[in-house]
């Protein structure tokens, strides 16, 4: 890696290609992360597509969503690229290094809301200027395809009765959804704005640091991903157990920094969009444990979970998230929270 990228500086961009390269620790399933030394910049390089595309088709996806969220003022800038090479087979990003530290929750929950408030309330583009971003016509039903394609893992994923029904439970609820004619309204969205994924500046602003999966959808996700038990407990420099009046702040954050019209169509969908999105992380956690055992695939490979693509450290960390969140306990936390709110949203 170290080799490869002084190989596609030194023919991108040769200003920087005596810079010493100081590779950070290993802590995403998706990307290695290599600071040029001195220049506020990072190189952000593939391991794989989560999304499954093959390696030109990712980096032009990442580059979009950069450029994308870049308005919102809560993003890193783009600040150049390698096109996929011998040197660098997927290719790679340049991107401003956010200097700040990890949230600390539920402190700084109003922060990471009014980021994402300014990405969601950022114009819609008409639909011919969408791709390569996600923009089906229904990304409701979309998302079914998603999780059911997920769900697929579940006879392998060894999962004790209890937690199976509860999938299947969400599953057609979710199927139930589908059949409403009502949407709720389209923004650019993040779809994973766990908060792990966020770096707070010194006066407080969050800044989204990770942005390979925006697609246009329903900012819901993004809300429900910011504070899901699943999401606040996944990084470990960020782990927090939010109680229900925690989420409910944070959804008053998003609604002032949004506005009265925004917030008033978003609200209805809270608990729907929170539960999807529940589905989604708890069927991902079983594809991933399917899947991270299998011999990782070549450099033209989309998505790839195999754990030869990761630290040890990190693998060993995942798998504890993963078997945690599978257990019955913490399916069992999850929906009870989801009563509560349910309760709350409905007073």
């Amino acid at each position: 890696m170290h080799d490869g990228l002084r190989a596609a500086l030194a023919a991108s961009h040769p200003a920087w290609a005596e810079t010493a390269l100081q590779p950070l620790p290993d802590r995403g399933l998706a990307h290695l992360h290599v600071r040029l030394a001195g220049t506020g910049v990072l190189a952000r390089l593939p391991k794989q597509s989560q999304l499954g595309l093959a390696p030109e088709a990712n980096l032009a996806h990442e580059r979009a969503c950069f450029e994308r969220a870049a308005p919102s003022g809560h993003t890193p800038r783009l600040l150049g690229w390698f096109p996929v090479s011998r040197d660098l087979p997927r290719g790679g990003l340049l991107v401003e290094e956010i200097v700040g530290r990890p949230p600390v929750l539920p402190d700084d929950l109003p922060s990471i809301a009014r980021a994402l408030a300014a990405l969601h309330a950022l114009p819609l583009p008409p639909a011919s200027g969408r791709s390569p971003l996600a923009h089906v016509h229904d990304p409701l039903q979309d998302l079914l395809a998603e999780v059911t394609a997920q769900a697929r893992h579940v006879p392998q994923a060894c999962l004790v009765h209890s937690v199976a029904a509860a999938v299947e439970d969400e599953l057609r609820a979710l199927r139930a959804l589908i059949q409403a004619p009502d949407r709720p309204t389209r923004h650019l969205i993040a779809f994973d704005a766990h908060p792990g994924n966020f770096l707070l500046h010194a006066d407080g602003r969050a800044v989204l640091v990770d942005l390979e999966k925006c697609r246009y959808g329903y900012p819901g996700l993004d809300l429900a991903h910011a504070t899901l038990y699943t999401s606040t407990t996944w990084d470990a420099a960020t782990q927090a157990v939010l109680s229900a009046d925690d989420v409910l702040a944070f959804h008053a954050a998003w609604d002032e920094a949004v506005g009265p019209v925004m917030a008033e169509a978003a609200r209805p969908w809270h608990l729907h969009l929170r539960r999807a999105m529940w589905l989604w992380s708890i069927t991902w956690c079983c594809k991933w444990r399917v899947l991270s055992g299998r011999p990782p695939g070549g450099p033209g490979a989309g998505e790839d979970w195999s754990s030869a693509h990761s630290d040890d450290a990190l693998v060993a960390h995942v798998r504890e998230r993963v078997d945690h969140y599978l257990s019955p306990a913490a399916v069992a936390r999850v929906r009870d929270e989801f009563q509560a709110l349910a309760r709350a949203w409905s007073a």
